[in-house]
C-alpha cells in the first residue's frame, strides 16, 4: 500500500461538506523579476510540475476501501494532469482571486490541491493562490510545499526530473483484505497492551501520565462552548480572505515587554480585535472558546506531509477591556494548559480514536468540529525566513487560509515571511461580509498593545 491515512487525517474528510471546505492554503504575491521578463502561466505550470517530484503525494488520489472497513489509502493517480491542478485566472487582484480559488471545493477523484495563477496583476506582478486538503497536508506542511516550489536564489537550479510513470493502483479486493488486515493488527495490538504492562510493571509509569494528560485535553475540549453570533451559524460556500501586514518586530517587541510570545500576542490581538468588532455591531462582548492547533512534529520530520499538528482550547478574553490584562490572561491560560501537557494528551486521543469503528471516528470527530466545542480557531504557522523566489520573482506577501468546520464562519490565520508578519481572516462571505473591518480590528488591536508597550518595563529588567 503507498500509505493509509491516519485518523486525524481521516477526521478531515468526515468533517467536509459542501458549505464546509477542508483545504489549507495560501494566497501569495510575487514581484516581476529584476531583470528580464516575468514568466508566461506556461512556464509557471511547467515550474511546479517539474518540481513534483520532490512531493509524490501530489500525483497520488485517494481509494476508498470497499464496505468502508478502514481509512482510505494513497494510490498513484493514473490520469494525472497537471492542467487540472495548475490554472489560470483572468483576475486582476489577488483578493478576487483568493476568494475565486478559495470558494471552490477539491474533488476527491484526483489528488487533491489545485494552484490558481494569475500573471498579469494590477501594478505588476503574480499572484499565486495554493490550496490542499487538510487530509494532505496541515499548515505547516503546506508552507513546506510552497518551499518546494520557490528557491533561496533567483536563478533556479537545474533538475533531472525524469519520466514519471504511475504505479497501477490496488484493486478493491486487495484494499478491502489489506483494511481487514490493519484492523486486526490494530485491535491485537491493543490487546496485548495489559499483558506487556504486566510483563514490564515499570512501564507503568509511563502510561499513567500520558492517561492523566489525555483526560485534562479530553476535558477541555467537553467543556461546552455558547454558539456566538456571527462567529457560529450555518455557513454557504463563498469564502473571502481578509488581512493585513505588519513588521513582526511589533510584536516581538511586545512579547519582550510582557514576557510573552509570538503566539501569545496574536492571541490577545484576536481577542481585542474580536472585542471591538463586536461592540461595533452593537453586541456585548464575551469570551470565545478557541481551538489553537500546535505543532508535534519531532526534528528531522522536516517534508514531512500528513497531519502532525495536536490542540489545545483556551476562552480567548473577548470580554476584558484592557489590552495588557488581556495578553496576561492569554499568557496565563496557554500557560496553565501547556504545564497540563493538553497537547500531549489531546496527540494521544487521537491516536487511540483509530481503534474505534470508523463510524465511532467519524462521529467523534464531527464533536469536535461543532461550534459545541469551540467558537474560533486561530493559528500561528512558522514562515520562511529567508529570501525567495519562484522563476526569479521574488515572494513578497503570504496570507495563510485556516479551513472553516460548518457553522463556523471565521478562522484566524498568520505567518511570516522574512521580517514581516502576514494574518489571514478567512471567512464565509456571505455570513461575514464585513470581515475586513474585522482584520482591520485586530491590526487597531496590536497597535493598542504597542501604545501600552511604551510605558512598560521590559519583563527581563521588571
Amino acid at each position: 500500500m503507498n500509505g493509509r491515512l491516519s485518523a486525524l487525517d481521516d477526521s478531515f474528510l468526515a468533517v467536509e461538506s459542501a458549505n464546509a471546505h477542508m483545504h489549507v492554503g495560501w494566497a501569495a504575491r510575487f514581484s516581476p523579476p529584476q531583470q528580464g521578463p516575468s514568466p508566461s502561466f506556461t512556464e509557471l505550470r511547467d515550474h511546479i510540475e517539474s518540481r513534483l517530484c520532490r512531493a509524490p503525494r501530489y500525483r497520488q488520489r485517494l481509494a476508498q476501501v470497499p464496505l468502508g472497513m478502514n481509512a482510505p489509502v494513497w494510490v498513484d493517480d493514473e490520469d494525472f494532469d497537471i492542467d487540472r491542478h495548475v490554472v489560470r485566472s483572468s483576475a486582476h487582484r489577488l483578493a478576487d482571486l483568493a476568494d475565486s480559488c478559495m470558494s471552490r471545493q477539491l474533488p476527491r477523484d484526483r489528488p487533491m490541491w489545485q494552484i490558481c495563477i494569475s500573471d498579469q496583476l494590477e501594478g505588476g506582478g503574480i499572484g499565486l493562490i495554493g490550496k490542499a486538503h487538510h487530509c494532505m497536508v496541515d499548515g505547516i506542511a503546506a508552507v513546506e510545499l510552497a518551499s518546494l516550489l520557490l528557491d533561496p536564489s533567483p536563478v533556479p537550479p537545474t533538475e533531472e526530473t525524469g519520466a514519471w510513470r504511475a504505479k497501477r493502483p490496488p484493486g478493491p479486493v486487495h484494499r478491502l483484505v489489506e483494511g481487514v488486515l490493519d484492523r486486526v493488527m490494530e485491535e491485537a495490538s491493543l490487546a496485548r497492551f495489559p499483558m506487556r504492562l504486566v510483563r514490564a510493571p515499570w512501564r507503568v509509569a509511563r502510561v499513567v501520565a500520558p492517561i492523566r494528560r489525555t483526560g485534562g485535553a479530553l476535558a477541555q475540549s467537553a467543556r461546552p462552548s455558547a454558539p456566538v453570533e456571527p462567529f457560529n451559524q450555518a455557513i454557504s460556500p463563498a469564502r473571502h480572505l481578509a488581512w493585513f501586514e505588519r513588521p513582526l518586530a511589533d510584536l516581538k517587541r511586545i512579547g519582550r515587554a510582557y514576557g510573552a510570545s509570538v503566539n501569545d500576542v496574536l492571541l490577545a490581538a484576536a481577542a481585542g480585535g474580536m472585542r471591538n468588532f463586536l461592540k461595533g455591531r452593537d453586541q456585548e462582548p464575551a469570551p470565545l472558546k478557541t481551538m489553537v492547533p500546535v505543532n508535534v512534529r519531532g526534528e528531522g520530520s522536516a517534508g514531512e506531509l500528513g497531519n502532525r499538528i495536536s490542540f489545545l482550547f483556551i476562552d480567548l478574553p473577548c470580554d476584558e477591556p484592557d489590552p495588557v490584562r488581556r495578553l496576561q490572561d492569554v499568557q496565563l491560560a496557554m500557560g496553565k494548559r501547556k504545564d497540563a501537557g493538553d497537547p500531549e494528551g489531546a496527540e494521544v486521543a487521537m491516536e487511540a480514536v483509530k481503534y474505534l469503528p470508523r463510524t465511532v471516528q467519524h462521529a467523534v470527530s464531527k464533536t469536535i468540529a461543532s461550534p459545541r466545542t469551540f467558537n474560533l480557531t486561530v493559528s500561528n504557522i512558522p514562515g520562511l525566513r529567508d529570501p525567495m523566489y519562484m522563476l526569479g520573482c521574488g515572494l513578497q506577501a503570504a496570507y495563510p487560509v485556516v479551513p472553516l468546520a460548518e457553522q463556523h464562519a471565521l478562522s484566524v490565520g498568520m505567518t511570516t515571511v522574512r521580517d514581516n508578519a502576514f494574518f489571514g481572516l478567512y471567512a464565509a462571505r456571505d455570513q461575514l461580509p464585513d470581515a475586513d473591518r474585522l482584520a482591520e480590528a485586530v491590526d487597531s488591536s496590536i497597535d493598542e498593545l504597542l501604545e501600552r508597550t511604551a510605558w512598560a518595563v521590559p519583563a527581563e529588567l521588571g
